[in-house]
């Protein structure tokens, strides 16, 4: 079978499926792996699919991709940017970190770091700086996302209006290429709102894959933040905005 003709059949399985794998579409069509990844990789460079651990899902501009496979994905980029943030990020400091799978790396850097007083709508986040004894931990309360330990609503925005932070981490589910930060569930795009009004200064963490992503809600600006973090260079009109605003790109090491 040609190959743009088993991409199409990707794709349609991809959608009734939810997610399709190398090992079984190798089998499938009696191809090698290597073969699978090559037309992987090229769908998921059309932006029509999203890569994972092991295969593909679709790639949706209203759906978000399940918490587990975001876990998978560019785990290595992730670990890069959080050891970038941390290092900017001081002992003592009053901090805020969000949903996601990027703020959540960063808190497993933070391990180290002494007297931080962290403040999160993520249960994960929480149970991660559990291990750092000279942290003070405070969780936002707010309704549970259970798919993703995420506490999200009016209350957790009210809980982080309480605050004044030295600053804040925030992720987000894709980044657009006028610089828009964007999101999916109009519940936690309030607190991440909230957290920019009542932060001195916004760190935001961003792997590439954000960049080739679409979501429906508006957070607001890179120009809104003082720093982005991220593990490739940015497309030459956006670091020029970037630029422009004063908004500082650092690459993870």
């Amino acid at each position: 079978m040609v190959s743009n003709f088993r991409q199409k059949e990707i794709l349609d399985l991809a959608r009734t499926d939810g997610k399709v794998t190398v090992d079984g579409l190798a089998k499938r069509y009696d191809v090698t792996v290597q073969t699978i990844r090559r037309d992987l990789a090229e769908l998921a460079a059309s932006g029509r699919l999203e890569r994972v651990h092991g295969g593909a899902v679709i790639a949706s501009g209203v759906v978000n991709i399940e918490y587990a496979e975001r876990q998978q994905l560019n785990a290595d980029g992730k670990a890069r940017i959080a050891r970038a943030c941390a290092q900017a990020i001081p002992n003592g400091a009053s901090v805020f970190l969000n949903i996601g799978t990027t703020t959540e790396a960063v808190a497993h850097a933070l391990l180290d770091h002494e007297n931080l007083l962290v403040v999160t709508n993520n249960t994960n986040i929480a149970t991660i700086l559990a291990a750092n004894r000279s942290c003070e931990i405070i969780l936002t309360g707010g309704v549970l996302r259970r798919a993703d330990g995420g506490l999200v609503g009016m209350l957790a925005a009210e809980m982080v209006g309480q605050f004044k932070f030295d600053l804040s981490v925030l992720g987000c589910s894709a980044i657009d290429a006028d610089g828009d930060l964007l999101d999916f569930d109009e519940q936690e795009v309030l607190v991440s709102r909230r957290a920019i009004d009542r932060s001195r200064q916004v760190m935001i963490v961003a792997d590439h894959d954000k960049f080739r992503r679409k979501a429906p809600l508006s957070i607001a600006s890179l120009a809104d933040a003082d720093a982005l973090f991220t593990d490739q260079p940015l497309d030459a009109p956006l670091q020029a905005r970037c630029a422009q605003w004063g908004t500082r790109v650092i690459l993870g090491p």
